[in-house]
């Protein structure tokens, strides 16, 4: 039963890290592919990046409950699995933020710079906000990313702690 645990905690990171690092490769091959439709690119990357969250924040519930668990069944130590569990609360909230607060703030201003970011006016107040909450999404992305490869390393030290 602790080896089943183990595994489906480091599963549960393997699909969320996984995702999270090819999402980037994903969204260039659209976009290359769509060069002269950035609009279809950004659609399809859009919907891409909705899947990736509910990925994420699935992932990031089922490693934190494993986590919560594990002590009492002998797995990690609790004082090991504290700090991961605050980095898998951390990245189930910055995923949050971005599929329920950035993406339908972005898509607010698609349709109100007139259906296409791309072709809209990019001086206009639409255009300019929607450019921000891009680079805004694209931090939160990295930041899921780097407290992920911690919180591996975390339960990784949780691992030689225990033995």
């Amino acid at each position: 039963m602790k080896t089943l645990l183990r595994t489906l905690l480091s599963l549960a990171l393997i699909v969320w890290l996984g995702a999270e690092v090819f999402f980037p490769i994903l969204a260039a091959v659209t976009f290359t592919t769509l060069a002269p439709d950035t609009h279809a690119a950004g659609t399809i990357v859009g919907q891409l990046l909705r899947t990736l969250h509910w990925m994420g924040l699935i992932a990031g519930l089922v490693a934190l409950i494993l986590l919560a668990i594990a002590p009492t069944w002998g797995i990690y130590k609790s004082r090991s699995v504290l700090a991961p569990m605050l980095l898998v609360v951390l990245m189930i909230a910055a995923t949050a933020y971005s599929q329920f607060g950035i993406i339908p703030a972005m898509e607010r201003d698609r349709i109100a710079a007139g259906g296409a970011i791309n072709t809209a006016d990019a001086t206009s107040p639409q255009t300019i906000h929607f450019n921000k909450l891009h680079h805004r999404s694209t931090f939160v992305e990295e930041a899921v990313l780097l407290l992920g490869l911690a919180t591996v390393v975390l339960v990784a030290h949780a691992e030689t702690v225990r033995a």
